[in-house]
């Protein structure tokens, strides 16, 4: 895809339809929320502007027919890549798109129009047990829309919020291959929270659960995450091991739920004991 990518950075007319023509396809818009964070790295928001409203229009129009995720990770990509070009570091970019995420999410804009009502009774006759167990919960008390509705807002919101650090790796990769050959790998490689936006994460999970806004709490800890991968990555290549095992992580963590959260405890841990640093002094 770097040829492609390249071919995209000759004009801007290269870069405004290709944006639009895979924001308008649906599923391909991933890419072009990668050519507008990729041309707002390397050129800035002002001149990426035209970029951006190319893809905007389209994913625009599926955000009418109800599908509002190509639109917000189209923005957001752009903001994060704003956030990077003038920051130059991945830890405050990853914050500042999961504090937009989060109010997104509490703004309600990735909950249908209609509300999660039409998905309830879809569930209710799709599944008996379902249904059963919505009768149970709405004999307790418990209001099944504003939970439906805070489950579909907080898994959209995540979902969003992956899919847009993703693009945006995508495209710094590409910026690097094109400018920089290496540069990407050396900065994913050194990525670390430090002690203080640990202990932000930690804030924002506390504030989440106190206020009832479980989105948050869900949403905080996606930057330990990719810190977390960021490490693995790091440690393997110190170590200079095959890219088997890169795959070997990425099928576990793709699969298995205690991956996951051993990928965030050593991210965890890394905060305050350096594995790569003390990796690198012993060799």
């Amino acid at each position: 895809m770097l040829g492609l990518a390249r071919w995209i950075m000759r004009g801007t007319p290269q870069a405004v339809g290709v944006a639009a023509l895979t924001a308008l396809v649906p599923w391909l818009f991933w890419f072009s929320a990668a050519v507008a964070g990729l041309v707002t790295l390397r050129r800035g928001l002002t001149s990426a502007a035209p970029v951006l409203v190319a893809a905007a229009i389209p994913a625009g129009w599926w955000w009418m027919e109800g599908d509002s995720v190509p639109l917000a990770s189209i923005l957001l990509v752009a903001l994060m890549a704003t956030v990077l070009r003038a920051r130059l570091r991945w830890t405050d970019t990853l914050l500042a798109g999961t504090a937009v995420c989060m109010v997104l999410v509490h703004l309600g804009i990735f909950v249908p129009a209609g509300g999660a009502g039409p998905l309830l009774d879809e569930l209710r006759r799709s599944s008996t047990e379902v249904s059963s167990m919505l009768d149970r919960l709405s004999a307790q008390g418990v209001d099944t829309q504003q939970m439906a509705a805070l489950v579909i807002g907080g898994v959209t919101g995540l979902v969003v919020l992956m899919v847009s650090i993703g693009c945006l790796a995508l495209a710094r990769s590409w910026q690097a291959g094109l400018y920089n050959p290496g540069g990407f790998r050396e900065e994913f490689h050194s990525l670390k929270l430090s002690r203080g936006q640990l202990a932000l994460l930690i804030g924002a999970t506390a504030l989440g659960m106190l206020l009832a806004v479980p989105a948050a709490s869900l949403l905080a800890w996606v930057p330990l995450l990719v810190a977390g991968v960021a490490l693995v990555h790091g440690l393997i290549g110190l170590k200079g091991m095959s890219g088997f095992w890169l795959v070997g992580f990425y099928a576990l963590l793709l699969t298995t739920w205690p991956t996951i959260l051993i990928v965030l405890l050593l991210a965890l841990v890394d905060t305050f004991a350096d594995f790569r640093g003390r990796l690198t002094r012993s060799d």
